[in-house]
């Protein structure tokens, strides 16, 4: 009998919080299926959903504020757990008849949350009776509804955890879902498991049957057409529909020259030849040089490669007869942004946008097998499926690729450059193991020139600067303090082994107010 990964699911009602999506990826690494719903979606869609138990995301407005953001009814109708973090406590309290009220004692960061009562949900996660825990909350619950009592407390929040345990609803003003909070993941596994009852029935293995299922009875016998970037994402997709359907998938490969050093070889050598999977490889360097003439621009360029990208994808499906579908790596954080976009409710820290787009007029069915996966999970997925984890696992690469990393025109002089020095930078922190102790490096092509002396000769050349960041979602990030010996030794490397380079600088500014791109 075939397993149904979706059975035992729990719904995140979304109030806004950034860390809405952190709620679902924790509930998910303990094998239960969750989805993302914005807080005033359809109450339909709430029904359909047919969760096995509700989580109320914190969010940026005050429960106490008339114009404050509501429970639907439908949650309690559905008469399943129901779990409220930080706003969702509040939200609860409000609704349930309790009451909430601004405090002057904010609580920010580590608080240590006291356990009132061991016999309840944070029975069991500490020897001291405590647990350190992250808190963001200005408004706090003063009042219990009828049937709540207190179960946890900390010092400017009397009432920091409550629980109604003859009806399952339970109440946290801290985060469990953030590394910071002790006991936090256990926490949502217990309210998934032991309360909800749900199973533990999302293993990358059940996925990638599913996902295999799906595709077959979606495409039958046609042709599947995608775009391979050998980014992780359209990598995945290439090998899970490559395991599905085998020679009914054809990949074209667009190597626009902006790509990083050898990246061109090791696809084809990846997918064409280790995994015998049809690739057509476009080499179109010189069209997208010419496109780009004269654009320096960080937006135009984007533009430019975008479109570029789709005519000659375009132009090299027309030579294929018979392919009725079109393959993309869409994942779940897309969706939920559009999702979000389209209701308008959430505070936008960052807005999310696909390089190039989809013709109106398109008459491909659209193949999105990824796109109830977060990045982290389809990185999983790309290892279980046999794909190497040095590919799965490298550093996002944006679309445009070197293109928005040279500053100021494109030339081909300067992408040779810029690939050899980003080349050294990526060798040397694998070779330092620092290449996972960050989240993201790379090395930027300045339009500049300055002054150096090598071998006694004056030489005038350009500036390469190294980036690199630590972030844990990439909305904000800290420069990487890597160790002033390492930069040294690249820095060393990059002007003697490019004779074209005449200083490295280092760049220290963090995310914000800077951006991780240039």
């Amino acid at each position: 009998m075939k397993m149904d990964i979706h059975a035992d699911r729990l719904l995140i009602l979304d109030f806004g919080s950034q860390y809405t999506q952190l709620i679902a990826r924790r509930v998910r690494e303990h094998g239960v299926y969750s989805e993302i719903l914005p807080c005033d979606v359809d109450p339909k869609r709430i029904s359909q959903c047919a969760p096995k138990g509700v989580i109320l995301s914190g969010g940026p407005e005050s429960a106490t504020s008339e114009t404050g953001w509501k429970i639907p009814q439908i949650v309690f109708d559905l008469d399943v757990p129901i779990l409220g973090i930080c706003y969702g406590m509040q939200a609860l309290a409000e609704s349930l008849g309790g009451r909430v009220e601004s405090s002057d004692l904010r609580e920010f960061g580590h608080a240590d949350l006291l356990v009132e009562h061991t016999d309840s949900i944070l029975g069991g996660l500490s020897d001291t009776g405590s647990l350190s825990v992250w808190m963001s909350h200005g408004d706090r619950v003063t009042s219990l509804p009828k049937g709540f009592r207190v179960i946890g407390s900390s010092a400017h929040a009397p009432i920091a955890a409550m629980a109604d345990e003859s009806r399952h609803i339970y109440g946290f003003q801290f985060h469990p879902e953030v590394t910071h909070s002790e006991g936090g993941s256990e926490l949502l596994a217990k309210f998934a498991h032991s309360i909800c009852g749900c199973g533990r029935s999302w293993t990358p293995e059940n996925i990638i049957e599913t996902a295999i299922t799906e595709v077959r009875r979606q495409v039958g016998d046609g042709q599947v057409l995608l775009g391979l970037s050998g980014g992780v994402d359209s990598s995945v997709v290439a090998a899970l529909l490559h395991k599905a359907i085998g020679d009914q998938l054809v990949c074209v490969f667009v190597d626009n020259g902006l790509l990083r050093l050898n990246e061109g070889a090791q696809v084809m050598e990846t997918f064409a030849q280790n995994l015998g999977v049809r690739v057509i490889r476009a080499n179109t360097e010189e069209r997208f040089l010419t496109a780009l003439k004269g654009a320096s621009d960080p937006e135009q360029k984007r533009k430019i490669i975008g479109r570029t990208f789709i005519e000659v994808f375009e132009e090299e499906a027309s030579k294929l007869s018979d392919v009725g579908f079109l393959a993309q790596g869409t994942i779940y954080p897309d969706v939920i942004e559009s999702a979000g976009a389209a209701s308008g409710k959430a505070h936008v820290i960052k807005s999310h946008h696909n390089v190039g787009g989809l013709p109106d007029d398109m008459r491909m069915e659209l193949v999105e097998p990824l796109r109830e996966l977060f990045k982290d999970e389809v990185r999983i997925l790309g290892v279980t499926l046999g794909l190497p984890p040095s590919m799965v696992y490298r550093h996002p690469f944006p679309g445009p690729g070197l293109g928005v990393r040279i500053l100021g025109e494109v030339k081909k002089e300067s992408a040779e450059i810029l690939r050899r020095a980003d080349h050294i930078f990526i060798e040397e922190l694998r070779a330092h193991d620092l290449y996972d102790k960050v989240s993201q490096a790379f090395a930027v092509f300045l339009p500049v020139h300055s002054v150096g002396v090598v071998g006694d000769q004056r030489r005038y050349a350009p500036v390469i600067a190294l980036r690199a960041v630590e972030t844990i979602d990439f909305m904000t990030a800290r420069w990487a303090h890597l160790p002033y010996e390492f930069i040294e030794r690249v820095s060393n490397r990059i002007i003697n082994e490019i004779e074209d380079v005449s200083r490295v600088v280092y760049d220290v500014s963090s995310k914000p107010p800077a951006t991780i791109e240039w």
